[in-house]
């Protein structure tokens, strides 16, 4: 039987490069190499994602600009020489990018736009141009898309409503968040004198330290949770709240029980010799951290914010959801988690949808790739 022409996947992202898109895309792209697709990363310069330039199939190239819109020629130029079957986006500004490219190049290359953001909210505090440009697009531009996918139901019910997108032009597939080896792993114990044996149980905490975030609620909690549990609080990350969060932890009488540990490159051992993961976000697209903290079998609690959380956690199924702001709450189902744990095998449920083999066939089905692809082609 002739071997037949595989499919290439073209991957265009513009990215801050420690992103939750980062974070996917480092696990989605070799995924989707070892199922056999040659894949080009369209490089926008100073952008990320970094992805291991020697991975076989894998194509990275520079299109020459340090900015997305001046990149759109080059975009073009690569669309009409290579034609690849489909190209995958994330972000409006590279959506769009990729809109005009695909119409100025004049191929049947299939357009695949993502967005991991809970649109309206994330849009509020913009300036009215920007609203208007990117309301606008997504309601009139998107639907020349092939495909609309996003992280959560949360986030296509917004989109949908905000923009005016018809709400069956969105798909949900779920992010490529944990491998399947985190389901097993037993980690070493952190190299903090808070998690070795016989220390109080450790609250973690996992995030940029900015106000969507809201760890100010997360330290006023664990200040109600102090008063009746000998525990400590741990939170990983930096960003522009830290001398405030210190300050409060001060305030409130913590300093000694509070350490913010700053950025941690791998958490996982974090979190899976802390007793609780609290999850403060005031809003999200879906909640990279609290799908990792339940991969690893800690309880968790978690506001219930738009948008992600309540279906990770299935309606509260699987963890304890909080109103917004809400510190007594989160005290309380704090304690509740410390004093009655889910088991290590049900925490892990929640997070099943979410590993990086099951998440690369739901995006390889929505970009509708010729069924005999991976059949007749692999990568020597």
């Amino acid at each position: 039987m002739p071997i037949k022409q595989t499919p290439k996947i073209a991957c265009f992202f513009a990215t801050s490069g420690h992103s939750g898109v980062d974070r996917a895309m480092k696990h989605l792209i070799p995924a989707i190499l070892d199922r056999g697709y040659p894949v080009d990363l369209l490089h926008v310069r100073k952008h990320g994602p970094y992805i291991e330039a020697k991975l076989p199939g894998l194509n990275i190239i520079d299109l020459g600009s340090k900015h997305v819109y001046p990149s759109l020629p080059a975009v073009v130029r690569y669309l009409k020489r290579e034609q690849p079957f489909v190209m995958l986006s994330d972000k409006d500004r590279v959506n769009r990018t990729a809109i005009f490219s695909k119409w100025l190049a004049g191929v049947n290359t299939r357009l695949v736009l993502s967005s991991g953001t809970t649109i309206s909210i994330d849009l509020a505090s913009r300036d009215w141009l920007d609203r208007w440009l990117q309301r606008t697009s997504m309601g009139k531009l998107y639907p020349y898309a092939d495909e609309v996918i996003v992280t959560s139901k949360g986030v296509a019910d917004d989109m949908a409503d905000y923009t005016g997108l018809a709400r069956n032009r969105i798909s949900v597939v779920p992010s490529p968040v944990v491998a399947s080896t985190l389901f097993t792993d037993k980690l070493p114990r952190p190299d903090h004198p808070w998690f070795q044996p016989g220390e109080p149980p450790v609250i973690l905490g996992v995030g940029e330290l900015g106000h969507r975030k809201d760890f100010a609620t997360l330290i006023r909690a664990f200040a109600g949770v102090r008063k009746i549990r000998n525990c400590r609080l741990v939170i990983l990350g930096k960003g522009k709240q830290h001398e405030m969060l210190l300050a409060l932890a001060e305030e409130l009488g913590l300093s000694e029980d509070v350490d913010l540990a700053g950025f941690q490159p791998n958490p996982y051992a974090f979190m899976q010799h802390a007793a609780v993961f609290a999850f403060a976000s005031l809003w999200e697209g879906l909640g990279f951290v609290l799908i990792e903290a339940l991969a690893v079998g800690t309880p968790v609690v978690s506001t219930d914010c738009p948008s992600g959380p309540r279906e990770i956690l299935q309606e509260g199924k699987y963890g304890a959801l909080i109103r917004l702001g809400d510190d007594q709450q989160m005290a309380k189902e704090i304690i509740n988690a410390l004093d009655n744990p889910l088991s290590k095998e049900t925490l892990q449920e929640a997070a099943k949808a979410y590993e990086i083999e099951t998440s690369t066939s739901a995006y390889l089905a929505s970009f509708d790739l010729p069924p005999y692809a991976e059949e007749y082609w692999r990568i020597p």
